[in-house]
């Protein structure tokens, strides 16, 4: 709302309440004083006719002819008549109604409806007398009503209502005309009024528009008059000299700020091919984190090409880069879209860890889902091998789960962030138990413990790798199984934790029995002959069940 409106609608209201005060005022008074005479004119001609017909009466009862009919009915139609002289309107009535409701007197040829007759019934069963409003021929009327025993009548002295407030409907209407009247003037002479006292603002707004259009900073505003809003235009003047010299500052200043930016992308795009965008994002945001490690739980992959070196010795080493950046590309797409981090690449092995820099609640979860989505890729990539004709592609993934130290880890001219811990070589370990057990994925009972059934695993073994003194249960992990895998792989389980617990006899035959559900089974097979090894030979009392590797 621009503010010759405003001034419009602020003032208004203090020229128009007064007007609309006083017109209420002179109104409500006329018609105060227009009904009263009204009302008490009604009033004296009802009196007057009751006056004259006890008159009527009292001569009656002085001569005793108040019991002779003829002499009543005289006495009535001189009340009749009577009436009929007080009556000044055409839309003036006086008439009486009998203790049955007919019509026992009246001064015109009118009649009304079994509706309106109930009504004055009502009223005259009520007994209610003075200022009264009914219903006649569907016109409303006001007027007195009052009781005349002797004749046991319900007169009532009437006119219209809109007749009687005629008067006071003029007045109205005439109040309305003058208040319309005065609050148009009143508007017209406000927006002269306010025209010319914004006409200044309006020098300041073009001016303002001119510069935010036209980029113009050396826009002035001419001061018209010596005032608050001449003031105001000296004043904007002031602040647009000084804002065209910050903007001759900011404009240096932009410049020098997108040729930094410019920079630091290109550094971000180069520094994102070796370390994490979620890394360089944090670091850039707080740098003096940048040599502060950090302990965790997150999962570790490391993945292997099974028979590299034999692979590659046949191939030129244009193919063999070829091939490599073609298996890792899908490789690293997969790590990055389950939120994983690549941490290294070490010749044809792949290590990722999952749960740093930002931790999820289902870290081992994602990391298993990796590793099955890369062992899915890579029967693609194996039929682009042989389209080139090359030889297949087979790659072992070991998982782990646990505590760890994560950071950037180096010098002060060399870094990388990465992982480190015992947690994270056992990962590596348990890659390359992926040979010894000929399964393509191995993961450690931590990592099975957070998977909370979500995928369908198998226990391999109970082991101890090189380097470690604690056992674990390693299991594989597939991501959907056939019915009748699923029942083998049930089995298989329930074999294990009977093996276990030295019962041999009852875990050879349900190893036995896993090949009616997965014909073939190497595991079973594998399980099967050390137990009837150890039923022909008992193993001795602190056995566990644990495997101990000598080897890598």
């Amino acid at each position: 709302m621009r503010i010759r409106s405003k001034i419009v609608w602020v003032v208004l209201p203090l020229i128009i309440v007064p007007f609309i005060l006083l017109g209420v005022t002179a109104s409500l008074a006329a018609r105060n004083g227009i009904t009263k005479i009204a009302t008490d004119f009604l009033l004296f001609k009802s009196e007057q006719l009751l006056s004259y017909a006890n008159t009527q009466w009292n001569i009656l009862t002085e001569n005793n002819l108040f019991a002779k009919p003829e002499f009543v009915k005289a006495t009535k139609e001189a009340v009749a008549s009577y009436a009929s002289n007080l009556i000044r309107s055409p839309s003036e009535i006086i008439f009486a109604l009998d203790k049955s409701g007919n019509m026992a007197m009246s001064t015109g040829d009118f009649s009304f409806n079994e509706n309106e007759k109930k009504n004055l019934m009502d009223l005259r069963t009520e007994k209610k007398t003075g200022w009264i409003q009914f219903v006649i021929n569907g016109k409303i009327f006001v007027g007195e009503a009052a009781f005349f025993k002797p004749f046991d009548w319900y007169i009532l002295a009437a006119e219209r209502r809109d007749v009687f407030y005629r008067a006071v409907n003029e007045i109205y209407i005439q109040s309305g005309v003058i208040l319309i009247s005065a609050t148009v003037i009143s508007i017209i002479l406000l927006f002269v009024i306010s025209g010319f006292l914004t006409s200044p603002m309006k020098l300041v707004i073009n001016a303002m528009r001119d510069i935010i259009l036209k980029n113009d900073l050396s826009r002035r505003v001419p001061i018209v008059y010596a005032d608050e809003i001449g003031e105001l235009g000296h004043t904007f003047n002031i602040m647009t000299e000084e804002l065209e010299k910050a903007y001759n500052q900011i404009k240096s200043y932009a410049f020098r700020s997108v040729v930094a930016r410019k920079r630091e992308e290109k550094i971000r795009h180069i520094f994102q091919r070796y370390v994490p965008k979620d890394v360089i994002d944090q670091f850039f945001e707080k740098p003096e984190s940048m040599l502060v490690g950090d302990n965790r739980e997150l999962a570790v992959l490391f993945s292997d090409i099974r028979q590299f070196t034999s692979i590659s010795e046949k191939l030129p080493p244009d193919e063999v880069v070829e091939s490599l950046n073609k298996y890792f590309s899908l490789m690293v797409d997969i790590v990055m879209q389950n939120s994983g981090i690549v941490d290294k690449f070490i010749g044809d092995a792949l290590m990722a860890f999952y749960g740093a820099p930002v931790k999820h609640d289902d870290d081992a979860e994602r990391s298993v889902k990796s590793a099955l989505e890369m062992l899915a890729s890579l029967e693609k990539f194996n039929a682009w091998q042989k389209t080139k004709g090359h030889r297949e592609f087979r790659i072992g993934i070991g998982i782990n789960y646990g505590k760890v130290t994560v950071g950037n880890i180096g010098s002060e001219k060399k870094m990388d962030y990465t992982v480190v811990g015992d947690m994270v070589n056992l990962a590596s370990r348990l890659e390359e138990l992926t040979k010894e057990y000929k399964e393509p994925l191995i993961i450690s009972e931590t990592v099975e413990e957070q998977l909370k059934g979500n995928y369908k695993s198998r226990m391999l073994d109970r082991v101890k790798v090189v380097g470690k003194t604690e056992a674990i249960a390693i299991y594989t992990v597939r991501d959907s199984l056939t019915e009748k895998e699923i029942e083998g792989w049930k089995l298989h389980n329930t074999a294990m934790k009977l093996y276990f617990t030295k019962n041999f006899s009852e875990a050879v035959r349900i190893f036995r029995d896993i090949a009616d559900y997965i014909p073939n089974d190497r595991l079973s097979e594998n399980m099967i002959a050390r137990c009837s090894n150890y039923l022909k030979n008992p193993p001795p009392e602190s056995w566990d069940g644990t495997v101990t590797m000598t080897h890598k």
